[in-house]
């Protein structure tokens, strides 16, 4: 897999370079926001992932991010040293599929990696299904992959749409936390329950329903139906 590293710090870069080589990925070093944007080009060849430092010397972390997202539908992984939780949600309402927080362990990181790069796969098949799903004004088009709310488009990440399709496919029904992460992120490893956490979330907000999707305490998470 060819990945985009936007990493200004060269010696970081060369230390992670080598170990992603190790792991069997072909690493494109950009230094910048600038460099990054210019690697991602129409014309070029195309990357498996783009992982994206958000502490650039040119311009902001996230400013770039947005900008990746409207030329490219690339899994963005943003690293970034901010740990809060409305850092990340606006980088994933930016476009970015997931994050890795500084410091971080490498088998983390390749994890991450590998479920960006798996969940790209059903836009690229298009086998999502028949039909769409109606819940109130929220309407969830699962061979678009497109969702309106009162006839507006929101825009949604991929794990984002699978998410919530997952739910909305059985309202009211009790998904747990192991379940939504294994068919979602297709993965049973535990670090992806943050993850899904901040993904909760930001749809949430971006859908600006925050009862749509109910906690249920110890077990995981279920759809309520709007009535209208």
């Amino acid at each position: 897999m060819r990945l985009l590293l936007v990493e200004d710090d060269n010696h970081v870069a060369a230390a992670l370079s080598a170990v992603l080589a190790r792991h069997g990925f072909e690493v494109t070093h950009a230094r910048s926001g600038e460099e990054a944007l210019q690697a991602l080009v129409p014309e070029s060849d195309g990357f498996g992932v783009v992982l994206l430092d958000l502490g650039l010397p040119d311009q902001d972390g996230y400013e770039v991010c947005g900008k990746i997202r409207k030329r490219t539908s690339t899994p963005v992984i943003m690293v970034t040293a901010r740990s809060d939780v409305r850092s990340r949600i606006h980088g994933l309402n930016l476009g970015a599929d997931d994050y890795v927080v500084k410091p971080y362990d490498t088998g983390e990181l390749l994890a991450r990696i590998h479920a960006v790069s798996r969940r790209s796969a059903p836009d690229e098949t298009g086998a999502a299904g028949d039909g769409a799903l109606r819940l109130g004004q929220v309407r969830i088009e699962l061979p678009t992959r497109q969702v309106s709310v009162g006839g507006s488009v929101v825009q949604l990440t991929r794990k984002e749409f699978d998410l919530l399709a997952l739910l909305a496919q059985r309202p009211g029904v009790v998904f747990r936390r192991e379940q939504i992460i294994s068919e979602v992120w297709r993965t049973s490893w535990e670090g992806t329950g943050r993850t899904l956490e901040v993904h909760v979330a930001s749809l949430r907000s971006k859908l600006r329903m925050p009862a749509l999707i109910e906690t249920v305490r110890g077990v995981g998470y279920r759809l309520v139906a709007p009535t209208s």
